[in-house]
């Protein structure tokens, strides 16, 4: 068990233990320690929240304290730092963001020199020097720190880059909602320079605005703009840009599971295609269902997006995600990235000579329900005997057509409860009755 770190990093509320100056500073530290064995130069990026500038500096202190180098690159989305961390060579990525939560959390994740999440082992061991005495390496040895100026030019190229030679989205009209996030400067040149009409709404951040009214977890206002300004598709990508949740010409919004359908099937469909899909304990059975009826492969990951990269190097696949919209496109990127998931859907679109909800004609989701139950510390409810009681009871109303699933978040102090069945009447009965089981279970 890790004592800071859960499924995506370092996540909490700003001035709260562990988000605090001062063990940012000690982590800069510990995380010098352990990635100067490799190379001595260690990437930071960051969104658009106001605690990033006071996190940014202590880490830097710390790290140079440890006698590594810091690139600073300021505001990035989360997969421009997977990807300029690769590009630089350097030892490790750090970004500061709490991704989907509102600006009074922040956290850390990391990325390894390959541009993906750093492995448990290495997370370990930087909870190891946590946990020891801070010591300043010698004066000509203390590290340095330098501003890559260039960084969102680099990243914008790299993203038209995925894009094929020849094709553009001229014709497209497209509303870009950036939720004042990591990609306000970034997201809404790399589809205008492929040549859409881009109406870009989200891009004003303050450093208290993001994720506030719009992006990809409140798609209300790209739905109206989508029907406002006649667009032929929404794009909404969260805080820190590795999430995606389309809207389509008719303002419905289309989840992670809908993005995974599209892609896979184009790709299918011009032998582009192999292996299998990676999807999570929350992706809905349709998709599992409209996988098997197409001969596509499908396997379930634990939640989290670092959990689908890993099952698809298991399985050798390049096609993963979940429905919250973290999209892994392997054979492209080696991180859920946000941008580059809606350049494959818009790729399908054009190839396939049909607009979104066209593409999605035949796939039939289950209904699914989802409640989020506020804790003060997590815990783990499978095992709690109410709890087990419990879910064998709706398991058994189900009768093996929905699934249910109890679990912890693994960034917010949350209890996640879903529900899943054939019929909107037995989930909205179960999801009320689960409800009540976790908030009598809750401990006092």
């Amino acid at each position: 068990m890790r004592k800071y770190f859960g499924t995506d990093g370092i996540r909490g509320r700003v001035g709260t233990s562990p988000i605090t100056p001062e063990f940012m500073l000690k982590l800069g530290w510990a995380a010098g320690q352990v990635f100067k064995e490799k190379d001595k130069k260690i990437l930071i990026g960051k969104d658009t929240r106001i605690s990033g500038y006071m996190f940014e500096s202590a880490l830097e202190a710390g790290i140079v304290a440890a006698g590594a180098d810091v690139r600073l690159v300021g505001p990035m989305p989360t997969p421009a730092i997977a990807y300029l961390t690769r590009t630089f060579r350097a030892s490790a990525g750090i970004v500061i963001s709490a991704s989907h939560n509102p600006y009074t959390d922040n956290g850390i994740k990391f990325f390894s020199a390959e541009g993906g999440k750093v492995s448990d082992d290495i997370e370990e061991r930087i909870e190891y020097y946590l946990d020891q005495p801070m010591e300043v390496v010698e004066s000509n040895l203390i590290g340095r720190a330098k501003r890559i100026d260039d960084a969102a030019g680099r990243y914008i190229e790299y993203c038209k880059g995925t894009f094929p030679i020849g094709l553009q989205l001229t014709g497209l009209k497209i509303v870009v909602d950036c939720a004042d996030g990591a990609t306000y400067h970034v997201a809404p040149r790399v589809f205008s320079e492929l040549g859409a009409d881009v109406v870009a709404i989200g891009i004003e951040p303050d450093g208290l605005n993001i994720n506030e009214t719009s992006g990809a977890t409140k798609p209300e206002l790209l739905q109206k703009t989508v029907l406002e300004e006649q667009a032929d598709i929404g794009v909404a990508l969260d805080g820190d840009g590795d999430r995606l949740i389309l809207v389509d010409r008719h303002g419905v919004v289309r989840d992670g599971d809908d993005v995974l359908y599209v892609i896979a099937h184009h790709l299918m469909k011009t032998g582009r295609f192999s292996g299998g899909v990676v999807g999570t304990l929350m992706s809905n059975f349709g998709l599992e269902l409209a996988f098997s009826e197409s001969g596509i492969g499908f396997s379930r990951a634990a939640v989290g997006d670092r959990y689908v990269n890993e099952r698809l190097v298991q399985h050798g696949w390049s096609l993963g995600g979940e429905p919250s919209g973290h999209i892994v496109c392997r054979s492209i990127t080696t991180t859920g990235d946000g941008i580059i998931a809606a350049l494959q859907v818009l790729l399908a679109m054009i190839e396939g000579g049909k607009a979104l909800d066209e593409l999605l004609t035949g796939f039939v989701k289950f209904p699914q329900k989802l409640r989020n139950i506020r804790v003060e510390e997590r815990f783990v409810p499978t095992e709690v005997p109410a709890l087990q009681k419990a879910i064998a009871i709706a398991n058994e109303r189900l009768n093996g057509l929905g699934r249910v699933l109890l679990r912890a978040s693994g960034t917010e102090p949350l209890i996640r409860v879903m529900v899943e069945g054939r019929d909107d009447e037995t989930v909205d009965e179960l999801i009320e009755y689960l409800s009540k089981e976790v908030q009598a279970a809750i401990p006092k």
